[in-house]
């Protein structure tokens, strides 16, 4: 699709259900669009309409007329996290399929993976079996998150973090959008850095590490901010220099690698390390699961949730695996190249550097290529998380999208040039950990679906997902989601902290946060919180009408502090 007739490129309109201020003491014919089971033409009872507030107005003036003339730039999405209708998405069909395949195949094709594969043989210290065994395990489990999650895109039209309101509640999902704020960001940040180590080592050190990081930055900022056609159409191509560049490394570097490299150290010293390189794997690949729907939310309603799972699924798994065991393969012959082992001594970019030894400029120019991936990879986060800014409120809303996309940009910048000598290793230890919050997390959304939806035939009101009086309280989810980060202590295996469960890992310490934190749901609880759709309204299936008068009056919106004064030039 021409990325200038995407639907992303154009302005929200005005007939969109969730922005309309709706006379309560009329009876309105709207079409509220969520799952088929709820879509109908009948007229609907005016207690049924959904009491959001306005949003308030942070530019007018000058400042309404140049965000005006920002958001009408070709290509540029002005949508932020307002919902996208039925009427307002694409066509699917085989191109669809396809280019969803593409954007998560290309955005896993990077460098940041190859390091990622490092790690097995060369922290660890597996052999080549071990280490490409748990490479195709982890991913294909790490895989199902992300896979699972973008299957709501396409049926709600709502951004990730919106959709987890609807497991988490209004309130308690803000602290998910924090957390994956942090997490999306320090990705961000790492990348750049290791854009930067890449770059400085092609001219020699000449180049200071901070110029791939400006470099880097400026592209995933440009990408994000225009939006999600541009990333579309970005990820379609990108793929393909990065992977020629890396088949000429697998053709460079392959006779080096040691196929007959074994684990080292006493069985359950092996045991341990292969259940740390296992988690690490893992939570490389599933963190993707808290952003997955918000590249879906145009493609039609009816897409069918297998062949999305089915897709996302396998371009995640496929590029993650080919990236992973060319980095296994390099690590195996770090100990028996003598100049390969110099150049990880440097920086692992100089270490890819030195797999192309021999190829002149021709060989430099694939390593920038693949310094370039981490493009790929953080473009589309970049994006997620200015929708994750706006998901933390009404005030974030009104901030454009765009405008949020200019400041991860910045953050991620500043903080990878400024941290360039320190903060690698610092995100090194601390973003796996991040991942840890993300298991709960999604058998929490697993468990609401098919426990309290799925199996009691409760469709879900995607058009309510900004209405708090017709959102869950989260009571019951916020508790499970604190026993999962328990059990993510008890099983973290770190270098400043040990866990009381990780450390009896083959009497050694493996680390199992990452697999400790799918907790139980609490169902009693959910039970209480769920009834208070049952108790005042129920889903009539032969006249497809929905009626109710629910009122959560435990968080009313009245604690909404009043709209500031705009700002003026």
């Amino acid at each position: 699709m021409n990325p200038f007739e995407h639907p992303g490129v154009k302005q929200t309109p005005k007939h969109d259900l969730e922005k309309q201020v709706i006379d309560s003491t009329k009876t309105t014919d709207v079409k509220i669009s969520a799952s088929p089971a709820l879509v109908n033409d009948a007229p609907l009872d005016s207690n049924r309409q959904h009491d959001i507030p306005p949003d308030p107005v942070l530019f007018t003036g000058k400042l309404a007329e140049w965000n005006a003339k920002v958001e009408g730039l070709a290509g540029l999405e002005a949508r932020g996290i307002v919902r996208v209708l039925p009427e307002e998405k694409h066509g699917g069909g085989s191109h669809g399929y396809l280019q969803m395949f593409l954007l998560w195949f290309s955005m896993n094709l990077c460098a940041n993976n190859i390091i990622t594969g490092l790690f097995g043989p060369l922290i660890f210290a597996l052999g080549w079996k071990d280490s490409i065994c748990i490479v195709i395990f982890a991913n294909a489990l790490g895989s199902c998150g992300p896979a699972y999650t973008s299957t709501f895109g396409p049926e709600s039209g709502n951004r990730t973090m919106i959709v987890g309101r609807y497991f988490m509640g209004y309130w308690p999902s803000k602290l998910v959008c924090i957390l994956n704020l942090i997490q999306q960001a320090g990705y961000g940040i790492l990348g750049c850095i290791i854009s930067g180590q890449i770059i400085s080592a092609v001219n020699g050190g000449n180049l200071t590490i901070a110029v791939g990081c400006v470099i880097s930055a400026l592209c995933i900022g440009l990408i994000a901010t225009f939006g999600i056609a541009i990333v579309h159409t970005f990820e379609r191509y990108a793929f393909i220099p990065q992977l020629i560049a890396l088949f000429v490394l697998i053709g460079s570097a392959a006779k080096d690698f040691d196929h007959t490299a074994i684990s080292q150290g006493t069985s359950g010293m092996i045991n341990a390390n292969r259940c740390s390189f296992f988690a690490l794997q893992y939570a490389n690949i599933v963190g993707f699961s808290v952003l997955a729907a918000d590249f879906y939310v145009y493609y039609p309603a009816d897409t069918p949730k297998y062949a999305t799972f089915g897709t996302t699924f396998s371009a995640t798994w496929l590029a993650n695996i080919f990236c992973n065991i060319i980095g296994v393969g390099i690590a195996t012959g770090v100990p028996n190249v003598p100049s390969w082992a110099d150049a990880y001594g440097v920086s692992s970019g100089a270490l890819l550097l030195e797999t192309y030894r021999g190829l002149g400029g021709f060989g430099g120019l694939c390593v920038v290529i693949i310094a370039l991936s981490s493009v790929t990879n953080n473009a589309p986060a970049a994006y997620t998380a200015a929708n994750t800014f706006q998901a933390l409120g009404r005030y974030a809303k009104a901030v454009p999208r765009w405008m949020w996309c200019i400041i991860v940009m910045i953050v991620e910048l500043v903080c990878s040039v400024a941290g360039r000598n320190h903060l690698f290793t610092v995100f090194q230890n601390f973003l796996p950990i991040m991942s840890y919050w993300i298991s709960p997390w999604v058998t929490i959304v697993l468990e609401e679906q098919f426990l309290f939806h799925v199996l009691r035939g409760k469709p879900f009101d995607w058009a309510a997902w900004e209405d708090k009086k017709r959102l869950p309280v989260g009571l019951a989810a916020l508790f499970a989601f604190l026993c999962g980060w328990a059990g993510a202590i008890i099983g973290m295996e770190q270098t400043w902290y040990h866990g009381p469960v990780a450390v009896k890992v083959g009497n050694y310490g493996g680390d199992i946060g990452c697999m400790a934190v799918d907790c139980i749901y609490v169902c009693d609880i959910s039970t209480i919180e769920i009834s208070r759709v049952e108790e005042d309204g129920e889903v009539d299936a032969e006249e497809g009408k929905l009626s109710d008068s629910v009122s959560l009056k435990a968080v009313d919106v009245a604690l909404d502090p009043p709209a500031p004064e705009p700002l003026r030039l």
